[in-house]
């Protein structure tokens, strides 16, 4: 399956400019194992407002626990929310094999 995911972090105040940039490496080493693995197909990054820090990624999973666990084992889960949309393919869909 796949599944569209809505990222929203949020820093908690007083976090030094260190350990932002030290979660933001280990998030980036464990995105890119997760692409290895499959589980992440895409990332965009939509439209900010000043200060807002969010992603939009496209993943797949088994199911929506299989999601849940991928997305739990993301460094930046601490200090993120998740807003998740199960996905299904359409039949005029372009990118689906004839």
């Amino acid at each position: 399956m796949e599944f569209l995911v809505d990222m929203v972090t949020t820093v908690p105040p007083g976090t030094s400019d260190d350990e932002v940039a030290d979660m933001r490496r280990q998030e980036a080493a464990h995105t890119a194992e997760l692409i290895a693995r499959g589980n992440v197909l895409r990332l965009w990054r939509p439209p900010l407002s000043p200060g807002e820090w969010r992603t939009w990624g496209l993943f797949r999973a088994d199911d929506a626990d299989q999601l849940e666990t991928v997305l739990a084992s993301m460094p930046l889960r601490v200090w993120r929310r998740d807003a998740v949309t199960p996905l299904s393919p359409h039949p005029s869909d372009p990118g689906q094999p004839a």
